[in-house]
């Protein structure tokens, strides 16, 4: 298997997974390319071509050869210098895995964020309320990406001649239709019933073990769960303060996600929405390793560091 074809899998199993559906991301994909075409040269030449064929602008090779040939990789949740210098040490690793972004897929993090808006919207919030909210988030969050040194650890694959690649969006579809299904299947009426089902994933299950499993953060477990939505696993970071109170117009009763800011969780407060956090790191991990079940099809041995366990299914 080459470098291109993970980066293929990675970028199909996405799309597969994406809760917004192919044909609206075909749709998507042609209109981008129709705006490009309108460019002139000048904007043409900077522009960001993967964009093009790739919905997910925080999914990247970022360093080697996209025909390499690969045999082994190693695949964490965070991959920065210390990871980089253990593959080293390690050896013989033609390819190492992040699933958070670094280099040109972090600079690209706001994009994948207008997931949110279709997400929004297929909840019941009406798609001009959400566009609104999503898109002033989605500047808060390139603001907020600006300054990072986004190259950091792309310079140091580079010096150690091993290849890189950060795999995000596409690993969080995975993991939030793992549990938008699993949840729609236990049909849980009490916020501890989510709760209960959630622990039943082996991913949380290892969690557990550090004081790092699912919590709720808004409500009570006897609260009645009502309407459930997965609005937080999926759709590059956390979205806006101001979308709870609509979704509680939209009848929603439960928010499941991975985290959530204190900001975010006090206005879920107000709107009288429960909030049941899954974890983030764990949900992290089944997203990435439903992706590893997937990449082992093909013989690729794999080998896990930063935070991830590694669960077959």
């Amino acid at each position: 298997m080459k470098i291109k074809e993970i980066y293929n899998l990675a970028i199909n199993q996405g799309i597969k997974n994406d809760f917004r559906g192919e044909e609206e991301i075909k749709t998507m994909l042609k209109r981008l390319k129709e705006r490009y075409e309108k460019m002139g040269k000048e904007e043409k030449e900077e522009y960001d071509k993967e964009r093009l064929v790739n919905p997910f602008s925080d999914t990247r090779i970022l360093f080697g050869d996209p025909e390499k040939k690969i045999k082994k990789i190693m695949v964490g949740i965070d991959i920065d210098g210390e990871e980089m210098l253990l593959a080293n040490e390690i050896g013989d690793i033609d390819l190492v895995i992040s699933h958070h972004p670094r280099g040109a897929g972090l600079a690209g993090l706001d994009d994948v964020m207008r997931l949110q808006i279709d997400l929004m919207h297929m909840y019941g919030v009406p798609i001009n309320v959400a566009e609104k909210l999503i898109k002033k988030r989605i500047q808060e969050v390139s603001r907020g990406v600006s300054p990072a040194n986004h190259n950091r650890v792309v310079d140091m694959a580079r010096h150690l001649e091993i290849p890189l690649m950060c795999v995000h969006t596409p690993c969080d579809n995975l993991a939030a239709q793992f549990i938008d299904k699993k949840i729609k299947k236990d049909k849980p009426v009490f916020v501890d019933d989510i709760i209960k089902s959630l622990k039943e994933v082996e991913e949380y299950k290892e969690a557990i073990k550090i004081g790092a499993g699912p919590q709720i953060f808004a409500g009570g477990k006897e609260n009645r769960a009502g309407k459930i939505v997965i609005t937080e696993m999926t759709g590059g970071t956390e979205g806006s303060s101001e979308i709870y109170d609509k979704l509680s117009r939209a009848g929603v009763g439960t928010v499941i996600g991975m985290h959530i800011s204190e900001k975010n969780r006090e206005e879920a407060e107000k709107a009288h929405i429960n909030v049941v956090i899954a974890g983030h790191i764990s949900s992290d991990a089944i997203g990435v390793n439903l992706f590893l079940d997937e990449i082992e099809k093909k013989e690729i041995d794999i080998i896990t560091c930063s935070g991830l366990k590694r669960v077959k299914r």
